[in-house]
């Protein structure tokens, strides 16, 4: 029989072939109606029936109950109040059982379908295509029979259950030593949440919201530094990234910056809410500099400080 630590070791290599492949995993799964959602395969713990859920007083509104799960006591969150304009799933139904940064928790759904492998050029924002509600997906996909599937901006989901954790104080860093950070994020929830460190910190910044647009500014860029004739560097000082973006993830994303020259010196900073083990090695595997959790603000800004102060020594 393999041991726990051989099974993460499989797990962990089966994962990170994945990398520059620019494909992922989704698992399928219903609200009650005919819609199609789905959530990437490296954030799901498991999925199992839907247990006999355990009401408890002043829960936030959309956690139905705490489950016990293998000693575990874990929030179980109705996807369906959020989404289908607080409609809750008939039935006992299914729990996905996710992991977001280092949190646990279980989403009821209707019923789950089955896990595709899609490539991220074939995933899309949802500008102009939604109406009310678009700000719950973050992107859409086809399926080759022609199925639209939408993806969840699950981070918006938790914030807009759970709320924010505890402001951390932020020292700004001197102006002399401020240098431009570059960031790209799916999720509006995560942009907004990026840019007030940033502001806090007295950053200044530019965003993209997937990877493809991202790699077209950064590109853009880097040739106005060489029309300057001075290097890159000296004006941008990190690239942040997050791992599940459309059109191009951040680990392709990635690897284009560090084999082009032209970002030489330039850090690049992971930062997703895929917070596990493998996640975090197909980040190396990829090449970034650090890895960061959301949504710890003060590890973000510490390490982006970090990461300026290390730059400005070697120069």
């Amino acid at each position: 029989m393999p041991t726990h630590e051989n099974s993460l070791l499989t797990m962990v290599d089966q994962k990170t072939k994945m990398v520059g492949s620019n494909k992922m995993e989704l698992l399928l799964f219903s609200l009650g109606g005919k819609e199609c959602f789905g959530i990437n395969v490296f954030k799901v713990r498991e999925v199992c029936e839907a247990p006999e859920i355990t009401r408890t007083p002043n829960m936030p509104a959309g956690v139905e109950g705490i489950i016990s799960l293998r000693g575990a006591i874990i929030p179980v969150v109705d996807l369906a109040t959020f989404v289908r304009a607080g409609t809750s799933c008939e039935g006992p139904g299914k729990l996905i059982i996710t992991e977001f940064s280092n949190h646990t928790q279980a989403f009821r759904v209707a019923d789950v379908d089955r896990i595709v492998r899609v490539d991220w050029e074939q995933v899309r924002a949802p500008q102009g295509l939604l109406t009310q509600g678009s700000t719950l997906v973050t992107a859409i996909t086809e399926l080759p029979e022609g199925r639209l599937v939408s993806i969840l901006d699950v981070e918006q989901i938790l914030h807009d259950t759970f709320g924010d954790e505890p402001e951390a104080h932020l020292t700004p860093v001197a102006p002399e030593h401020a240098r431009a950070v570059f960031f790209v994020d799916d999720s509006a929830f995560a942009r907004r949440k990026i840019a007030s460190v940033l502001e806090r910190l007295g950053l200044p910044h530019q965003q993209s919201t997937n990877g493809r647009e991202a790699w077209n500014k950064l590109v853009a860029l880097a040739t106005q530094a060489q029309r300057d004739k001075v290097p890159l560097a000296a004006s941008l000082g990190l690239v942040l990234v997050d791992a599940e973006m459309p059109e191009m993830d951040g680990y392709v994303l990635t690897r284009h910056i560090k084999d082009d020259a032209r970002f030489e010196g330039i850090p690049v900073v992971m930062h997703s809410s895929l917070s596990s083990v493998a996640n975090r090695k197909m980040g190396q595997t990829a090449g970034v500099d650090a890895y960061v959790g959301k949504f710890n603000v003060e590890h973000l800004a510490n390490t982006i400080v970090g990461m300026l102060d290390v730059r400005e020594k070697a120069a």
